[in-house]
């Protein structure tokens, strides 16, 4: 019998857009534990990219278009999965976006258009993805996981739309666990600290955030991609059989400090 903790297992990861994403950290921690991966794109443009890296695992490992915004491409996707395997036992939910206006400036000032597109791309898509996953992971169970960050819980300037997104991402991940918990099935979310990932380029200051962190945290440092993988491991893992609905923070324990 394999020691590798997830040895026999299929995981999807929904997210990678390069190296630096921390859907590849989790990505790698997967299938270092002995996981077969699926991956998804969103969009021509990194197509490429995500090929490139799936190939790292084995040229034969699966990589298919997924508009998250979409429920005829999450269909569609899902199909394709069909088509390699009838179990899913993790999906690895590391998707977020607003229009980059929305991510500077004040809150106030938020459109109507880039609110419904925040909360489509950022919490609604967890939702139709864990029920298309569904199907796949009612044989034996499974562990959703989604990403989020401090700014759900708490005011971080610029952050804005994306907050309150975060904030509903992690109100479904509460739902979710308590409709999938009767599958076997565990939903929680990581909250990260900030990475300098693609996406967190896209806020405004965020060159500031990561020098205060570093400050203020009491470990005095920003946490490392290795480190949330890891966690992503942990979640996935039978080690965290108990765990589902909750959030953790993975941010050097900048998130327990009043000032």
């Amino acid at each position: 019998m394999s020691h590798l903790p997830l040895a026999g297992k299929t995981g999807v990861v929904f997210g990678v857009a390069n190296k630096r994403s921390i859907a590849w950290a989790i990505a790698q921690a997967w299938y270092q534990a002995g996981a077969t991966l699926i991956f998804n794109y969103q969009g021509e443009r990194l197509k490429e990219n995500v090929e490139e890296l799936a190939a790292s695992f084995g040229a034969d490992t699966p990589v298919f278009p997924c508009d998250v915004s979409s429920d005829e491409e999450i269909e569609r996707f899902f199909g394709e999965v069909k088509q390699k395997t009838d179990q899913v036992d993790l999906l690895l939910h590391s998707v977020a976006y607003a229009p980059r206006e929305a991510l500077s400036g004040e809150f106030l000032q938020t459109s109507r258009q880039a609110f419904a597109i925040a909360h489509d791309i950022s919490a609604y898509s967890l939702v139709g993805l864990s029920r298309a996953a569904l199907p796949f992971m009612q044989k034996s169970g499974g562990s959703i996981i989604a990403m989020s960050y401090l700014g759900a819980a708490r005011v971080v300037p610029h952050y804005n739309v994306m907050g309150v997104a975060k904030a509903s991402l992690e109100a479904s991940v509460r739902y979710l666990a308590y409709d999938l918990g009767p599958h076997k099935i565990r939903v929680n979310a990581i909250s990260a600290g900030p990475v300098n990932t693609l996406a967190a380029r896209g806020v405004g200051g965020f060159t500031e955030m990561l020098k205060y962190y570093e400050v203020h945290a009491p470990l005095k440092r920003n946490v490392e991609l290795e480190e949330l993988g890891a966690t992503g491991l942990f979640l996935a893992s039978d080690g965290a059989a108990s765990i589902t609905g909750q959030t953790l923070y993975v941010d050097s324990g900048f998130s327990v400090m009043a000032m």
